[in-house]
């Protein structure tokens, strides 16, 4: 076909005329309908000359669809191998350790948003009313006050802070609760959660100074522009997940950024090299208490409950979890090992189970972590398996018990005692603590102004994340100053393809995998009285095919030289819609009139087909540091080079 048409040497237009664009086809080709096309059928659909047949038959375009899926599967897998080329651990010495994965923690705050130089203060702020007092709650050794605390730019942290009231403080621990769960329910001034899973108030029984901070909830609500009726059925943390993701922020950070403000906040306090600071926390809120161990060192107890386990079906879990590039360098396993110095206890409870609607947000199921056994036995031998040191050594322990944790997996209750002993130990530098008996129940409290508080958390994300909207345009034109002051076309050639590289890799995503010999198949498939149309399909990867219709004018001569437009469909659309009668009123049939003034056309078909269905490869590209321009560029780079 190359050789015939010499499309190789063809000027290629790529035309990307979509369904929303302007001007549109319309008003480029005024007819009221398209020229009649004959669908060929059986004997009459040969191939082009030098391809073979086309004998795909059925939706090509969900086969592709199914392709690329099963692709992306396989790269999720390898990704777990894959990550050791990321890390350069040193085992020598708990300095050198922590020296040797700097550039790790430093690539994952990047991928998490952490990017915001936090403020430094005092102490927390009250919150409290002339009708409300910021003491909200005693206990009996202990007072809980309503605090907030500056973390950057507007943006505060909220929630409780219990203060031991007699004896010496033990720790100073962040007590983390599910998105779904409140700071008041945790520390058992509301309903809800049972006494012995009321981590917070149990800390305070024991002596430990407790900040306990509140995450957005997953309460679904219909979004609109202001004055415009509700649309898409968004959860509060996929609707403040979007603007952040898209400005390379993240609800995560947000939320891991107001945690190391109360570590900011105790070790100032503290005054000493090594604060008896440790961080626990729950479902959503043990995903926080990872990341952030994972981050600071100055952390040394870290209990994560309901969450450790393989992340490799991150894309079916609520869509405010993914992170773009997590897969590629870190697992749970790979960010338990970045919690040395220090005590790690993975509490093996049940996490939060939930299921999220298809109705304008993202679909997904939370239940019980997949593997979470393995992960953390995953965890040790990633830690032990790259020296001759032992990590005990370097005081790196995980709190373990195979026997236990896996007889009772998933039926014991979060935030028992035996867990907590083994938290205050770890943040306090020794090897066990014995609980104290659990004190009377509490006072219950109003529960009208915890609306009013999560709607000011929700408030000022939001309004931090169109801060950056706004100033972004300053950052791109900063960023690109170096191209804009090219003094000629000669440097700009030069300057640009630096941009263009970290544009490849970084903001669309590069498979480094080899194109295939395209092994074009094709079928002569619709006709009309001035162009012939061919389906054609070429072999991209494994399991990954390009597939479009080629239209070649009657008229063409051997060996004569033509523009090549490819001509672009829109969402949901198909190369057909293009050429004739199906999306008509669209596109009106460019590609074909196009070729009935003489052009060769091209109609590929791309991935944004299916609904959920190509949702759900953006799920599982993302993680993986990709998009479906990772996929859907080859594709057409394929077709380029055929």
């Amino acid at each position: 076909m190359t050789r015939r048409y010499h499309l190789s040497a063809a000027l290629l237009f790529f035309a990307s005329f979509l369904c929303f664009s302007w001007p549109s086809p319309s008003a480029v080709f005024a007819q009221d309908k398209p020229a009649p096309i004959t669908e060929l059928k059986g004997d009459d659909r040969t191939p082009l000359p030098g391809t073979k047949k086309l004998e795909m038959e059925g939706d090509i375009a969900a086969q592709l669809v199914d392709g690329v899926d099963k692709f992306l599967l396989r790269e999720i897998e390898k990704s777990v191998e894959g990550r050791a080329k990321f890390w350069k651990r040193d085992l020598s010495s708990p300095e050198a350790y922590n020296k040797s994965i700097e550039p790790n923690r430093q690539r994952l705050a990047h991928i998490l948003g952490v990017r915001d130089k936090r403020i430094p203060f005092d102490a927390p702020d009250l919150v409290g009313t002339t009708k409300n007092g910021a003491l909200v709650g005693k206990g009996e050794n202990y007072e809980i006050y309503a605090v907030r605390w500056p973390v950057f730019r507007d943006v505060h942290g909220e929630g409780l802070l219990l203060v031991p009231i007699k004896g010496e403080k033990v720790a100073d621990i962040i007590a983390i609760p599910d998105a779904d769960q409140t700071p008041e329910q945790i520390c058992g001034l509301a309903e809800g959660i049972p006494a012995e899973s009321q981590f917070a108030r149990r800390l305070a029984e024991n002596g430990c100074r407790v900040l306990v901070p509140m995450l957005i909830n997953r309460q679904m609500a219909r979004r609109a522009p202001p004055g415009q009726q509700g649309r898409a059925n968004l959860t509060n943390r996929e609707y403040l997940y979007r603007p952040a993701f898209e400005l390379g922020r993240h609800l995560i950070g947000y939320e891991v950024q107001k945690v190391l403000a109360g570590v900011d906040w105790f070790a100032k306090e503290s005054g000493k090299d090594r604060p008896k600071i440790g961080v626990m926390g729950y479902g959503e809120g043990g995903m926080t208490a990872l990341y952030a161990k994972a981050m600071d060192p100055r952390i040394y107890g870290l209990c994560v409950s309901g969450h450790v386990g393989s992340r490799q079906k991150i894309w079916n879990e609520p869509i405010d979890r993914n992170v773009f590039g997590l897969l590629a360098e870190f697992g749970d396993a790979e960010l338990l090992t970045m919690a040395s110095p220090g005590t790690v206890i993975v509490d093996m409870s049940d996490g939060p189970s939930i299921n999220l609607p298809s109705d304008g947000g993202a679909p997904a199921q939370l239940e019980m972590p997949a593997n979470a056994v393995q992960e953390v036995l995953r965890a040790g031998k990633i830690a032990s398996a790259e020296g001759t040191i032992e990590p005990t050594k370097i005081n790196w322990r995980l709190r373990f018990s195979a026997e236990w944790k896996i007889k009772n997996l998933g039926r014991l209750p979060f935030g028992r005692d035996e867990v907590l002993g083994q938290l205050i130990a770890g943040a306090t530098w020794t090897n066990d603590y014995t609980m104290k008996p659990s004190g009377k129940s509490l006072e219950k409290i109003e529960e009208s102004e915890l609306t009013a508080r999560h709607a000011r958390q929700m408030h000022e994300i939001e309004a931090d994340t169109q801060w950056l909207l706004r100033e972004s345009e300053h950052v791109r034109f900063d960023y690109m100053k170096k191209l804009y002051d090219s003094p000629n076309l000669d440097a700009y050639n030069k300057n640009v393809e630096e941009y263009r590289e970290k544009f490849a890799t970084e903001v669309i995503g590069r498979f480094d995998i080899p194109l295939m010999e395209p092994a074009p198949r094709s079928r002569k498939a619709y006709e009309t009285e001035k162009w012939t149309g061919y389906e054609v399909v070429l072999d991209v990867w494994p399991d990954v095919i390009a597939y479009g219709i080629l239209i070649l004018p009657k008229d063409l001569k051997e060996g004569e030289k033509r523009p090549v437009v490819v001509c672009q469909h829109g969402l949901e659309g198909r190369p057909q819609d293009t050429i004739g009668e199906p999306g008509f009123q669209y596109y009106s049939a460019f590609a074909g009139r196009l070729a009935e003034r003489g052009f060769i056309t091209f109609s590929p078909q791309n991935l944004y087909i299916g609904k959920d269905r190509f949702r759900t490869l953006q799920r599982k590209a993302n993680p993986l540091g990709k998009t479906l321009f990772s996929v859907i560029v080859p594709q057409h780079q394929q077709i380029c080079n055929w």
